[in-house]
């Protein structure tokens, strides 16, 4: 039918008198003001929080991101990199799941059980396993002490609870108990008062995760508000990213002061809005071991009454017990008013086994909103705390056993120890011509750099020494992290990081290595191929 017939038609006449009517097109206005109006104010938003250099940066990312979206679709551009892809993801396993045909690889259950002896020797090979030198204080944080007498504890603790599970209170009565003094003892800490609570969680994410989701209920249910937002540094953990994910929430990241590394609160309070439920800063935190201004974000948390989350989880006991140890410390715990959540690894700083963390709210109606509930299910009433249904007992038994066995002289002692060993390694840093340390480090981490050489060069020659330091970027860095058994290899790292300077400054060493070209590929590709290539990593970690 030809085209003049059809615009011709009763229905077409129908339709163009329907679209031409003013009332339509008072619609059709309503809709590209609301438009442009969201536009601007997205633009505005992040104009005033970012700042123009910043922005101008961030845009040109985000285009930059779509222009390469678009030229994947391109069938030579994706085999190109499906094929780029395919070799890093090669590389990737190689390195963490090396095969080994002299090392069994089991699949499928054996047909026979393993023998008592058996196992223990099949145990030994595990542990055996080619590793970094963490007994001997070789690696950044990740192990926290080497006692071997808080091991054979944690070991009693985990034989005498193993079948232990907090989920049921009523069969495991020593559990339940166990983990509220943990609770009330690491919140006492802190300077809770009476009215606050907490829970127990199985590491710092799960902490940040409750916080986050219990913040979320509270603004939902107190003050309406059903587009949740975060406010927070770039520099806070990723588990708030983590969180925002999860739980459907927007993260506004503010940028930091370049000399102090903390928090700008001037674009924190530009960042504020009515959707905001959350305000969160550390102390300290992971990349530079600055502990955010607390008391200025309390300020602004109080004005317009929203939530402070302090992220402790690194600074642990050891920001806890600080002040009694002799060190001065800027106020951040709940002795700052406004302050409504605090994480806290036990794990770390506390010497506990691995898989325990506190979180602690300022009141408990507080923690109300971080619990699950589900009355009518036909299972029975069901309720509980965090995320997990089920929990490991026997951590709990350790955790709780480990506080008991050191007590607050012994936190004071080894709090000494760790951060001593932290000024020392941060005076002989500064103490080099070419390198610098980022902001006010106030416990246990020191991040540097150098104004002369690639850091991440200098990071791989420590590592052909044998230390494992954690890699940072944007901007660059790397940081140590003050540990009982890295403390008690203060002064070799120390010894260590000289020798290779001075090979740098004698012009002994010119290649660059392995984690120099992965940030370097990281700072100029598309952020979705790097995270391929995370993706790949943790991939890897599940090949037997």
């Amino acid at each position: 039918m030809p085209i003049t017939s059809i615009m011709a038609s009763p229905t077409a006449q129908i339709i163009q008198s329907y679209l031409n009517n003013p009332r339509l097109g008072n619609i059709k206005n309503v809709v590209f003001i609301f438009f442009i109006f969201k536009v601007l104010s997205f633009l505005n938003t992040t104009f005033l929080v970012h700042g123009a250099n910043r922005t101008y940066r961030e845009l040109r990312v985000y285009l930059n991101a779509l222009a390469f979206k678009y030229a994947k679709m391109l069938p030579s551009v994706k085999n190109k990199l499906d094929r780029e892809l395919g070799k890093a993801a090669k590389d990737i396993e190689d390195k963490v799941a090396p095969q080994d045909d002299k090392f069994p690889r089991y699949t499928v259950l054996p047909p026979r059980g393993f023998s008592e002896e058996e196992m223990t020797a099949e145990l030994e090979r595990y542990s055996d396993l080619p590793h970094t030198r963490w007994e001997e204080g070789r690696v950044s944080g990740a192990v926290y002490h080497h006692n071997k007498v808080l091991s054979d504890l944690a070991a009693l603790a985990y034989r005498k609870f193993s079948s232990a599970n907090p989920l049921h209170p009523e069969v495991f009565p020593g559990v339940r108990k166990m983990e509220a003094e943990v609770c009330a003892m690491v919140s006492e800490m802190f300077h809770a008062s009476p009215k606050a609570g907490a829970v127990m969680t199985s590491g710092g994410t799960e902490s940040i995760l409750m916080s986050c989701k219990a913040h979320r209920e509270w603004g939902k249910d107190v003050k309406g508000i059903t587009e949740p937002e975060i406010i927070a540094p770039v520099t806070i953990h990723a588990a708030f990213d983590k969180a925002a994910s999860y739980f459907g929430m927007k993260l506004i990241h503010v940028p930091i002061d370049p000399v102090t590394m903390q928090a700008d609160l001037k674009a924190v309070k530009k960042a504020i809005n009515k959707n905001t439920v959350l305000l969160a800063g550390s102390a300290v935190n992971y990349p530079h071991g600055v502990m955010d201004d607390i008391v200025g974000l309390s300020e602004l948390a109080l004005k317009h009454n929203i939530g402070l989350h302090v992220d402790c989880c690194l600074g642990s006991f050891m920001v806890a017990f600080a002040e009694k140890s002799g060190f001065k410390m800027p106020l951040f715990d709940f002795r700052v008013p406004g302050v409504t959540a605090i994480s806290c690894d036990t794990h770390k700083y506390g010497f506990a086994p691995k898989g325990s963390s506190i979180i602690m709210y300022h009141t408990k109606v507080l923690r109300r909103y971080q619990y699950f509930s589900a009355p009518a299910w036909t299972g029975g009433i069901y309720a509980s705390p965090s995320i997990a249904g089920s929990r490991p007992g026997a951590l709990i038994a350790g955790c709780w056993a480990t506080l008991m066995h050191i007590g607050q002289e012994g936190y004071i002692k080894e709090c000494k120890h760790i951060i001593g060993a932290a000024i020392k390694v941060r005076k002989a840093i500064e103490a080099l011509p070419s390198l610098y340390v980022y902001g006010d480090p106030k416990t246990s981490v020191v991040a540097f750099n150098s104004n002369k050489y690639n850091i991440y060069d200098i990071s791989d020659q420590m590592s052909k020494r044998g230390w494992h330091l954690s890699a940072l970027q944007n901007p660059p860095g790397v940081h140590f992290t003050s540990t009982i058994p890295s403390a008690d290899a203060s002064d070799e790292f120390i010894a260590d990081l000289q020798s290779v300077m001075a090979d740098f400054e004698a012009g002994k060493i010119k290649e660059t290595g392995s984690t120099a070209g992965m940030y370097g590929m990281a700072a100029t590709v598309p952020s979705s191929v790097v995270s391929e290539v995370a993706c790949a990593f943790v991939d890897a970690l599940y090949k037997p």
